[in-house]
């Protein structure tokens, strides 16, 4: 394994993380014994950083990771997020950074855990009904209280990133990000707040901050997988969900930069997954790619991309295809 390490973070993590979006339940085909198998994999071949949420299948993915990690923790450095609440029927959620609901989530989300403290909480998504200042009153209340090492955020603005980090001193930043949404403008018809490249990275670079992306293979597209599940999503799957994945007008124009992006892959005898996470891994500002796996096997083909570099003839050929994509 390959580790990173920042300037506000003490912890070396390892350059390819393990999400577990998936495993709470919003795609076909659920697991938990397999996902138990995965993490378990994932920490004996090296990987730390595990990421999870409260709003991964309301706590399953979170009570997923805690059996997981039974005998493990003081292997991982483990992060969860609070700001996106379930109402009561588990159908929708809320955003709410207000003091009083971040500790009361921070409570429930250790408990899945089965852990006293995590080593990272993030703000999941902003809420302007909130002051920052309170907001900020919640985070240091979980630090000074050891409920949590670190406070990060996600989907903030640079404006707000800039302003938090005054209140309570911000220490990672978690963001949409891959070869073909650098500086997005929406995720799944929410309009984002932030361009990564433009105005995150400056901050995480400033700041000496960790960047963890988040969706880094655009939701399997970057794995190459339309070539092995069809090229559309049945609407069980989570991705359906995404305008990108299934516009008629949209979605031609990424499959054909993903299909140039392969011959490149097939170029360097290497899986087109391996390239989208070399590309991630390979750049300064990132920490440790955020990577979600539904097998075993994947996880571990996922890995090969630590065992070779991509050169700067290839990064040339790379850029040619994924520029046009630049700020859309």
């Amino acid at each position: 394994m390959i580790y990173k390490k920042t300037k506000r973070i003490s912890e070396e993590l390892s350059v390819i993380g393990l999400g577990t979006w998936r495993f709470g339940g919003t795609w076909d085909n659920w697991d938990e014994n397999e996902y138990i198998k995965i993490i378990h994999t994932a920490v004996d071949k090296g990987i730390n950083m595990i990421d999870t949420a409260p709003l991964y299948g309301n706590g399953v993915s979170e009570e997923i990771v805690g059996k997981a990690l039974k005998g493990k923790r003081d292997k991982v450095f483990l992060a969860t997020k609070v700001g996106r609440v379930w109402d009561k029927t588990g159908k929708s959620s809320s955003y709410n950074l207000k003091k009083d609901s971040i500790l009361w989530e921070m409570e429930r989300n250790l408990k899945r855990l089965k852990t006293d403290y995590v080593d990272l909480v993030h703000l999941h998504w902003p809420d302007h009904s909130t002051p920052l200042e309170e907001t900020a009153e919640a985070l240091k209340i979980l630090k000074e209280s050891g409920k949590t090492k670190y406070v990060g955020l996600s989907n903030f603005s640079a404006k707000d990133s800039k302003k938090m980090m005054e209140l309570v001193g911000i220490d990672s930043q978690q963001n949409l990000y891959n070869m073909l949404e650098r500086n997005t403008i929406d995720y799944r018809n929410h309009k984002l707040e932030y361009r990564t490249e433009k105005e995150i990275f400056p901050i995480v670079r400033k700041y000496g901050q960790a960047f963890f992306p988040f969706i880094p293979l655009f939701q399997g597209l970057l794995a190459g997988r339309f070539l092995e599940e069809g090229r559309y999503y049945s609407k069980n799957d989570e991705r359906y969900g995404n305008p990108k994945l299934t516009d008629n007008n949209i979605y031609p124009r990424y499959l054909e930069a993903v299909e140039k992006l392969n011959e490149i892959a097939k170029e360097l005898n290497k899986p087109l997954v391996q390239l989208s996470l070399n590309w991630l891994r390979q750049k300064e500002e990132i920490t440790s790619v955020i990577a979600g796996v539904s097998s075993v096997e994947q996880l571990n083909i996922n890995l090969g991309c630590l065992d070779w570099e991509i050169d700067e003839e290839t990064n040339r050929k790379i850029e040619e295809i994924i520029k046009p994509f630049e700020n859309i």
